[in-house]
């Protein structure tokens, strides 16, 4: 047996191992690199560890320890009230807030499960107390995590756009973003039409109530109410409070991470590190837990996939694939099935995981059929992370275990598993059509 078919084996395993048993993918990564690069492809281990990326390590580290430090002194709550507060108690606008507040989670650093684990609770209950679909509500706070989650300093963006660097081709972080952010805003959109969205537009509540918070009229109890007409439904506000220094220091930090990151071109990771240092800095006593908040097991995943992703392509792997999918007749079927392959993977696996794999192995496919590798890694990447709605990933169960009490358990999971084999069906074939096909 040859080493790329030793090496595909073996990624298949630690696939299926690690969706099985609670064992993060990276520590079975770093096995599978071991075994496979000693006793397949005779490296010697300093071979094998010189294919972790440490661009994208610290990368993962600076924007996650800034957003731990963001949660720490509550921005991230500013955040959420004055998106609440701006809708002016409007009903209907409250699921396209826990949206886009989401994305921006996202888009500024949070790992995807982190934002939806923050906004998750306090979506699904306003929509057990106000009567809002919990399908729609759970599934726009999932897609609007995957929406914002290909922005150039997302952790999302920051892999795909570290491994095409990596893998020779062109920059597109523009491309890819503006693909997701469009694909999953329309399936929100989509969503909120069919599971009823428009009836909560004459839905009023009243924001101007100044003696409880979001969180505490969520976690009051009692009976959901229905509310009928404009100002009907129970009062639920926010307190009427401006941000405090160190927010507005958190807020500005992540505008000058943004923009020296991609107006000066300087390194993402060593940016938001050095954000996160001097917000630290400034209130040492309040953040010096901080570091612990860091994203270690997405750390571990990513340096681990990374590191046998070199394997892979040591062992030839990639192009091995990717010349039996373009062996299939035609490129873009050959895209197609590769769409196919990270829709169905990432169902119960990691989105994570699986992009710095996926990516180079559409490296034949795009060098010598001519597809665009800007649009063909867009599709991967959105086809890899739109069905991270499924229950069996860690967005939608989330979803599942946040759900509120107007829902029985099994009714909501029959829902999300029967959304999420839509998707899975249907989505990767979508944005293959949308994205791989104008281009071909």
């Amino acid at each position: 047996m040859g080493p790329e078919w030793v090496a595909i084996l073996a990624l298949v395993a630690l696939f299926v191992i690690g969706t099985l048993l609670p064992i993060n993918m990276g520590a079975l990564a770093y096995v599978a690199a071991w075994l496979v690069g000693m006793y397949s492809l005779d490296l010697d281990e300093k071979e094998i560890l010189a294919g972790v990326s440490g661009d994208l390590i610290l990368t993962l580290i600076g924007v996650t320890y800034l957003f731990a430090i963001a949660r720490n002194n509550g921005t991230v709550d500013l955040i959420v009230r004055s998106a609440v507060r701006a809708v002016g108690g409007r009903v209907a606008f409250i699921p396209w807030v826990m949206f886009a507040v989401t994305a921006l989670l996202t888009a500024i650093g949070a790992v995807s499960p982190a934002a939806c684990a923050i906004i998750g609770p306090v979506a699904l209950g306003f929509a057990g107390r106000y009567r809002i679909s919990p399908l729609m509500m759970g599934m726009m706070v999932v897609h609007g995590a995957q929406a914002g989650g290909f922005s150039p300093i997302s952790i999302y963006g920051s892999i795909t756009n570290s491994v095409m660097k990596e893998s020779g081709l062109p920059d597109s972080e523009l491309t890819i973003f503006l693909a997701s952010l469009v694909v999953n805003t329309l399936m929100a959109a989509i969503l909120f039409f069919l599971l009823g969205g428009t009836k909560l537009l004459s839905v009023r509540i009243d924001p101007t109530d100044e003696g409880t918070t979001v969180s505490d009229d969520l976690h009051r109890g009692g009976t959901p109410v229905a509310a009928r007409g404009t100002g009907a439904a129970t009062p639920v506000g926010t307190r009427a409070q401006g941000a405090r220094l160190d927010q507005v220091l958190t807020l500005v930090a992540f505008v000058a991470v943004a923009t020296i990151a991609l107006v000066f071109d300087k390194n993402i990771g060593f940016t938001s590190i050095t954000a996160a240092v001097i917000l630290a800095m400034l209130s040492a006593e309040e953040h010096k837990d901080a570091v612990k908040q860091i994203a270690w097991p997405t750390v571990l995943l990513v340096a681990g996939v990374s590191t046998y992703a070199t394997i892979l392509t040591t062992a030839g792997s990639p192009e091995f694939v990717g010349k039996w999918a373009a062996g299939l007749g035609v490129a873009a079927v050959g895209a197609l099935v590769l769409c196919y392959v990270g829709g169905v993977v990432s169902a119960f696996a990691s989105s994570t995981a699986l992009l710095p794999v996926i990516i180079p192995i559409a490296i034949p496919l795009i060098a010598e059929h001519g597809i665009s590798a800007a649009m063909f890694v867009a599709a991967l990447a959105v086809a890899s992370t739109i069905v991270d709605v499924s229950p069996f990933s860690t967005n939608g169960a989330l979803m599942l275990a946040n759900r509120p009490d107007t829902i029985e358990e099994q009714v909501y999971y029959k829902q999300i598993l029967t959304y999420s084999v839509i998707v899975v069906l249907v989505g990767p074939l979508l944005v293959w059509a949308a994205l791989v096909l104008p281009g071909w």
